[in-house]
């Protein structure tokens, strides 16, 4: 079905059509209305809405998936797997020799180190020890993540095309290195709708950092809708103030007001939309009905005192910072008791082109104790079992030093060939280690998995074929894995 955007101030064929009213005219408006009708149904004045927007266009899932909701922890700036995740114990010896040639094989360099005159050695100075029954192999910075090795599943060969950081970003979170594609979580609300009417299918968490470092910027496209119905854009909750921009009615508004004013609007944009198809304005109507729920429901789930002290004490003392990693962890599983669908917490400060060591144990502390005590949260709750857990970054880091190298002190460089990503729950098999990167952890030896695989997998945890969830555009239909990506049966449970 063709859901095109159409510009706002184009007289487009539908209208042309309905303004002329005669002969085939008439009856090509009352098919394409009748679509239209169809796919972008009203929602009630009172919220709730038609089954079919709940449903998402899917209607239900194309096979039985073992997940029914997402949280992503997304590491922004790409953290360091050789310190973190893939250890390289062979690299100890070879402590500032120059990374061979026959490694590198004339791969690209970005304009950070291409200059360089040498591309030294930086060898991890962390220990890893084997954690849990599995005996997967973790960083000492992550002692509580390595407290669940057997919930995790370790894959050590993502890569991607890109090598910079909004394109990298950008890449993983739509599938396109280029900006204008929907999000994951948007391409969900899209396919599947959301199970929850008082609050967004689709919500973002901004977390704080403790790396004194610049960080790159995330905009908002990152959790956008893209050419999508803007409905099914990312909701991001603040730390401070109101959750949401304008969720409280300003001073003089009653709730009463405010419902009426709502009442209103929607039969003045019913009438818009009868005018001229544009399903652009019942995705008005039931982005100002969501407000009005979210009044009530946001502030009751920001509410971390009625969490008890066992329960915050598993997150660890930041969880009573608003805006911290921990906190929004908590948040994120009480998002998911909620039956939220997709959940991304981003924490940005991975950067570490130098002085890795002071920044990677700041950011490690960050993250470490929040992100184990959301999968031990869920366990404990019965919920892993259909909630995906994902963590990860944008890229890699290289096994060569970016600036000057010491032995207690190094940085290193972005390294888009092969990186490290772990997931729990939700249909994925815990305590595994897959795929395999050389000894310099540069290239990918066996069981590579490209963003695509990545993304395609993922859907196929909430029951989805990537290959069938698409949406026409400018004549063409769109997925998230673009026209690539395959499943990694190993990776299922």
């Amino acid at each position: 079905m063709d859901r095109r955007v159409e510009h706002p101030f184009a007289q487009n064929r539908r209208q042309f059509f309905g303004r002329t009213a005669t002969g085939i005219g008439t009856a090509a408006l009352a098919a394409l209305l009748q679509q239209d009708s169809s796919a972008a149904a009203v929602p009630s004045i009172n919220g709730g809405g038609p089954a079919s927007q709940d449903l998402g266009v899917m209607g239900s899932t194309h096979f039985s998936g073992k997940a029914k909701r997402v949280i992503y922890l997304f590491m922004s700036g790409a953290p360091s797997q050789i310190d973190l995740l893939d250890p390289k114990p062979k690299m100890k010896a070879m402590f500032d020799k120059d990374l061979p040639d026959s490694i590198r094989q004339g791969q690209r360099l970005t304009t950070m180190t291409s200059g360089q005159k040498r591309f030294p050695i930086a060898p991890s100075i962390y220990k890893f020890q084997k954690r849990g029954e599995c005996g997967t192999e973790i960083s000492e910075l992550f002692p509580h993540i390595g407290s669940i090795a057997d919930d995790l599943a370790v894959v050590r060969t993502v890569h991607t095309e890109a090598i910079n950081h909004d394109p990298a970003i950008t890449y993983i979170q739509t599938g396109a290195q280029q900006p204008g594609r929907p999000s994951m979580g948007a391409w969900l609300s899209y396919g599947l709708g959301r199970s929850n009417q008082n609050l967004p299918g689709f919500v973002v968490l901004h977390s704080t950092w403790s790396a004194k470092r610049d960080a790159q910027a995330l905009y908002t496209r990152l959790w956008g809708a893209g050419f999508l119905p803007s409905r099914h854009q990312g909701v991001a909750l603040r730390s401070a103030g109101d959750p949401v921009l304008y969720l409280s009615n300003p001073a003089g508004v009653s709730a009463a007001t405010r419902r009426q004013t709502l009442d209103a609007l929607a039969k003045l944009n019913q009438r818009q939309f009868q005018a001229v198809g544009d399903p652009e304005i019942n995705a008005r109507i039931a982005q100002y009905e969501m407000a009005y729920r979210m009044q009530t429901s946001v502030p009751e789930l920001t509410d971390l005192s009625t969490e008890p002290k066992h329960i915050l004490d598993l997150y660890g003392p930041d969880v009573k910072k608003p805006g911290t990693f921990a906190a929004n962890c908590l948040l994120a599983r009480r998002l998911a008791e909620r039956n939220v669908r997709f959940v991304q917490v981003f924490i940005r400060g991975w950067d570490q082109h130098g002085s890795l060591p002071r920044d990677i144990t700041m950011m490690a502390r960050d993250v470490d104790q929040g992100a184990a005590a959301l999968v031990k949260d869920l366990k404990q709750r019965g919920m892993l079992d259909d909630t995906l857990v994902i963590w990860g970054g944008e890229f890699g880091r290289t096994i060569y030093c970016q600036g000057k190298l010491t032995a207690g002190n190094y940085g290193r460089d972005h390294h888009p060939r092969c990186f490290s990503v772990w997931m729990a729950g939700g249909g994925i098999k815990p305590g595994i280690v897959y795929g395999k990167s050389d000894d310099f952890c540069y290239n990918i030896v066996e069981n590579p998995v490209h963003i695509h695989d990545l993304n395609a997998s993922v859907l196929h945890c909430l029951g989805i074929d990537h290959e069938r969830l698409t949406f026409r555009f400018q004549g063409r239909d769109f997925r998230l894995t673009d026209v690539h990506g395959k499943v990694i049966g190993d990776l299922l449970a």
